[in-house]
């Protein structure tokens, strides 16, 4: 009998509207200030406490443990509807879902408990995984060892999404002791833990992105974990957080192209109509606008399946089966990348076409979803997703389940 006919009561899905119906209202209050937060650069501290509040962080953990026992399809739903809302928030929680699903994988055991506990109390987790500067691809600076007794983090990372926000740190290190590469859970309520809003990127301005300082921050011993532990379909999670992300871009494109002709009373003397909501030019370029935000959200739904084939897997004894949904976890993930990436950045563009040049105007913002669509765009070079998904329709290579960046070797002089 397998660990999954035993019921170690996995997130295999729930009521999506009912389950939706707890944060759409949550969503209402944060569209209503995604504009002012973006055009001041407000980091959305209040949004993420409502969310918070409302156990947003907790939506997978098992319906046993105070979850809501959502599918890994039903929690990228709630995350495109929230990307509609304002799609900084999405990549601020990604590090903390993916932490989440990472306990999720554990055997059952105390730890497993503590953390589920954390997360349903509101507990929220950050990342700190990248390093900048001269860190050699391979390489890791940030280091954890033994001083006076305690394990202690030392080290400094970059695009430390979400972490401002966060109680805990999801931090990639290297054991001084033995050289292994380790994850540190570190609790950010500590002198040693020092965060920077310095993230100066054109788009996603909010997210709470930039560098964090770790100066002997204490970390437990029982939250030093083995890297080669991480759930084996974490690339593909964290991809499927930028597509849900830019799917709700499009969402949001769509509702705004709709709106503002719907309510635009100047015309043009050589258009065809006497309302712009008439035109026929116009109507085309919305509903083309909606059509690719439709395409775009299908896509971005359609690639979260392989994802829970293998979370289940994991569990039913059934290697072959195993590996081949985190096979397709990778590959569909990549191909939608491409494709999600370039419908949502033209429907950004193709938005102006059906207004005016007061569309514009910095007070309206709309500029933001084409700058934050392509800054989500920009993570996970899509050259190299297209590259992967065509190596395996030609030669049936296998993709990297596991990568990292970092400062190639010095450039020969011959």
């Amino acid at each position: 009998m397998t660990l999954l006919q035993r019921d170690i009561h996995l997130s295999t899905g729930t009521d999506y509207e009912q389950l939706a119906n707890r944060f759409r209202p949550i969503f209402t209050r944060i569209a209503e200030g995604a504009v002012a937060r973006d055009r001041s650069r407000d980091l959305p501290h209040d949004a993420i406490a409502w969310l918070k509040e409302a156990g947003f962080g907790a939506v997978r953990v098992p319906s046993r443990f105070g979850g809501a026992g959502a599918s890994i399809p039903q929690l990228f739903q709630l995350i495109t509807e929230l990307a509609a809302a304002d799609s900084n928030l999405p990549q601020a929680l990604r590090a903390h879902f993916a932490f989440v699903e990472n306990w999720l994988n554990a055997p059952p055991a105390a730890e497993q408990r503590t953390w589920f506990d954390r997360f349903v109390s509101g507990q929220l987790v950050g990342n700190a995984w990248t390093e900048v500067g001269s860190a050699e691809i391979g390489s890791v600076n940030t280091k954890v060892s033994k001083k006076d007794g305690r394990w202690v983090v030392n080290g400094s990372k970059y695009y430390s999404t979400g972490s401002i926000f966060a109680d805990w740190i999801d931090v990639y290190a290297q054991r001084s002791d033995d050289g292994s590469d380790v994850i540190a859970a570190v609790s950010t309520h500590q002198a040693g833990v020092i965060r920077k809003d310095d993230w100066d990127g054109f788009g996603q301005t909010t997210t709470g992105s930039g560098t964090t300082l770790f100066e002997d921050a204490v970390v437990d011993e029982h939250d030093v974990i083995d890297f080669a532990r991480r759930f084996r379909y974490q690339t593909a999670f964290y991809q499927l957080f930028h597509l849900a992300t830019l799917a709700g871009i499009g969402q949001a494109v769509k509702r705004d192209a709709a709106t503002l002709v719907r309510e635009r009373t100047r015309i043009y003397s050589h258009g065809n109509a006497p309302r712009a909501s008439d035109d026929a030019q116009i109507q085309q370029v919305v509903g083309e606008i909606a059509s690719w935000a439709y395409a775009a959200e299908a896509v971005a739904l359609q690639a979260t399946r392989p994802s829970q084939r293998a979370y289940e897997a994991h569990f039913a004894g059934h290697a072959e089966a195993e590996h081949a949904a985190n096979l397709a976890a990778e590959i569909e993930s990549a191909q939608a990348q491409v494709v999600v990436s370039e419908l949502v950045l033209r429907a950004a563009t193709h938005l102006f076409n059906a207004l005016g040049a007061s569309a514009t105007s910095t007070s309206k913002a709309l500029d933001r979803h084409w700058r934050n669509a392509r800054t989500v765009s920009s993570h996970n070079p899509l050259v190299y997703k297209a590259r992967i998904a065509g190596d395996w329709a030609i030669n049936g290579t296998e993709p990297p389940y596991k990568w990292r960046i970092g400062t190639g070797p010095a450039r020969g002089n011959g």
